[in-house]
């Protein structure tokens, strides 16, 4: 069926088997037969043949593929089985952001919510929604190439995920091509959003194999498939039961539909899994009707839930109802009540945060709620324990709010004995014995000690978490004995350690030491945003870091700028101005930015302030923000929008006094007649593209 050649190469060089016609007919017959099975096995659950005869063609294929390496593909059915391990996953930017929802957890709170529709819409007609359950699981990105598999990422920070393409090529639910059909055309390029997740039978099935292979269970499905999707061996995930449902698509090159609901039956049609409870319903008392229904259907279904997703339907609609710095204003996430159990405070006590906060914990008795082991809950400040009645020794009740958080939710007076007793909060620093204050208009007590080794140590950990330095593992036990040991106080520091003086701490050792310095090396040049972000300016947090990283172009015109210029940048209120003002005014804070520059660290610019997509940031859009209203002949509103933040602008969703320019196309509507009230400068469609 093959003959051999010579590949030449070293001495002696190699012969490998080139595939005749008929072997390379029969390969394609194979994937042609394994993808089609694959989509009806997974999307469609009607399977043609049975699953022997689907393992035997499987491994036909890859005898075939194993004989004959030069007919292998990165997208043949047989790329699930793994790839070769990775030493780290590499980040890569999604074409549009993934944003998080905002989360209603009452009746009136979804009301409310579409009230505001109804509002910004300017409409008292009923919304059309799409529902769907909300799963417990993972975020994940597909991006799809001429309806082949190109790449995947997690939702990460919802501009830039990790790469794990070899980790989901490995779930059978995915499909590596998509489907053509007569429901139109696949895209050119395609994002396509997600949730990564495992049924509970899969999860029992895993959990049984652990324990038989003496490893520890995992907690909960979401873990378990949050540790499988981020293993660098992807053969390691192809051993775990993982899933998909898609619900969406991000950034679209090409047509597309018009609403949500046509949007998962083209998703459908193309080969790719949708959660079969997804609906389209009209008003939102239907939303409400079946959030009752799936929360009594909720723990029969095969997989976990924690709530409704409820979407506006028209995705005109959703451009006129835009969306803030994190989340969508078209869309929300009803969650179920929390998961409550009964336990005992075993001891209160205050623990520093990096700002200086003292916040009381309490120590539980361990209890099991929702298959997550709880010992430990915040209660927020000593207000909140005054509010709720909490004394040292109560039994109470503990929720996970949001399913995630443990939180004390009421104290059971009728279970004390007398023995309980109040918690006062220390009047001195629990970490540096220094004197502690409440401040004025605040609920918390602060410790105004800047060297306390316990905000030391937390502004550290801050400063090397995910999504500020990342510096891969430096946790918070390691933070504390480098402070401990005086070896740092300050996050500077960490770029001058020493690994001759690292290997002679205690349970380090010289490759553990080496692996830090490494790590540490590899972060030395780092985005403005992230940079902005680790170095803990209160109230700023990676959202606020992205805006100020557009706005500005480099550190030096941050630090100049006033507080009335941070005002004037949309998402930037008073206190957050005040606050960065405050940070940059300081003379520590100032000292360790020196420190860090003489140290080796560099400021990389962000793709909004530097060329972009071969574009540099020009007087018509850096700084400013923008309308788009209307539509356009040359391209998308959302590829209009890419292209402004491309040159460091900014968009928003509604024309104001603060706008420097409204671009418009055909039908712009109201916000057109309100710029020209307004005074604001109008672009139409050529204007706009001269400019870029």
């Amino acid at each position: 069926m093959g003959k051999e050649i010579d590949s030449g190469g070293a001495p002696g060089g190699f012969r490998e088997k080139q595939a005749d016609p008929g072997v390379i007919q029969r390969v394609a017959e194979l994937r042609k037969i394994l993808h089609e099975q694959g989509r009806r096995y997974y999307a469609l659950d009607d399977p043609e043949i049975s699953d022997a005869k689907y393992d035997s063609l499987m491994a036909e294929l890859i005898k075939l593929e194993t004989d004959f390496p030069s007919i292998a593909s990165l997208n043949s059915p047989s790329a699930r089985v793994g790839a070769p391990p990775l030493t780290k996953f590499k980040t890569v930017a999604h074409l549009s952001p993934m944003l998080s929802l905002e989360n209603r957890f009452s009746e009136e709170d979804v009301l409310d919510f579409d009230r505001r529709v109804k509002k910004i819409l300017e409409t008292d007609a009923r919304i059309a929604y799409t529902i769907e359950p909300k799963l417990d699981g993972l975020a994940v990105n597909l991006l799809y190439e001429n309806g082949v598999l190109k790449t995947a990422a997690t939702r990460g920070d919802g501009i830039h995920g990790e790469m794990i393409a070899p980790n989901v090529k490995t779930i059978p639910s995915i499909p590596l091509l998509l489907h053509e059909t007569d429901a139109g055309p696949v895209p050119r390029l395609m994002e396509v959003r997600g949730e990564v997740f495992i049924s509970r039978q899969g999860f029992e099935r895993l959990n049984r194999r652990r324990l038989q292979d003496d490893l520890p269970p995992f907690a909960n499905p979401r873990n378990a498939a949050a540790g499988s999707l981020r293993q660098l061996d992807s053969k390691v995930t192809a051993k775990r039961p993982l899933d998909m449902f898609c619900y969406g698509v991000g950034f679209v090159d090409g047509a597309h539909p018009g609403s949500q609901w046509e949007i998962l039956e083209a998703l459908f049609s193309w080969g790719l899994k949708i959660n079969d409870l997804s609906r389209r319903i009209f008003g939102i008392g239907e939303a409400l009707d079946f959030f009752r229904e799936l929360n009594d259907m909720r723990h029969s279904l095969p997989y976990e839930i924690d709530g409704l997703v409820i979407k506006v339907d028209d995705l005109s609609w959703r451009e006129i109802l835009g969306r803030t710095a994190k989340t969508p204003r078209w869309a929300a996430a009803y969650k179920f009540k929390n998961i409550r159990e009964t336990t005992q405070i075993l001891n209160i006590d205050a623990q520093v945060g990096r700002t200086g906060v003292l916040t009381p914990v309490a120590w539980l008795e361990p209890v099991n709620i929702g298959g997550a082991m709880v010992s430990r809950a915040t209660l927020h400040n000593e207000d909140e324990i005054r509010r709720k009645g909490i004394k040292k020794g109560d039994h109470v009740f503990v929720q996970r709010a949001g399913d995630v958080i443990p939180e004390v939710v009421k104290v059971i007076v009728s279970k004390r004995t007398g023995d309980e007793t109040d918690f006062v909060m220390p009047t001195a620093c629990p970490a540096c014995g220094e004197s502690v204050v409440r401040m004025p208009d605040e609920a918390a007590v602060r410790c105004l000690n800047h060297q306390c080794p316990a905000q030391v140590r937390e502004r550290i950990k801050h400063f090397a978490s995910k999504g500020a330095f990342d510096i891969k593992g430096l946790g918070g036990k390691l933070i504390g004995r480098l402070v401990d040991h005086g070896m740092v106080s300050s996050c500077a520091d960490l770029f001058a350690l020493d690994a001759s003086a690292l290997e002679k701490m205690e349970g380090l050792g010289k490759k553990s030491a080496e692996n830090l310095m490494e790590a540490i090396r590899e972060q030395k040049e780092i985005r403005f945003s992230s940079f902005l972000y680790a170095m803990g300016i209160r109230h700023v947090g990676e959202s606020a870091a992205k805006i100020l990283s557009r706005r500005f172009k480099n550190l030096d015109g941050l630090m100049a700028a006033s507080h009335p210029e941070f005002q004037e940048i949309d998402g930037i209120g008073p206190s957050v101005a005040a606050s960065i003002v405050a940070f940059f005014a300081g003379k520590e804070n100032r000292n360790i930015i020196d420190r860090l520059a003489r140290r080796g660290v560099v400021i990389r610019l962000e793709p909004s302030a530097a060329k972009g997509s071969g574009q540099a940031p020009n007087e018509t859009f850096s700084g400013k923000r923008f309308v788009i209203t209307g539509r356009f002949q040359s391209m998308t509103r959302s590829q209009a929008k890419q292209k402004i933040e491309e040159r460091g602008g900014a968009v928003s969703a509604s024309v104001s006094k603060k706008t420097d320019g409204v671009v418009v196309g055909k039908d712009p509507g109201s916000k057109r007649d309100k710029a020209l009230a307004l005074g604001v400068k109008i672009m139409d469609e050529q204007a706009f593209l001269e400019s870029l």
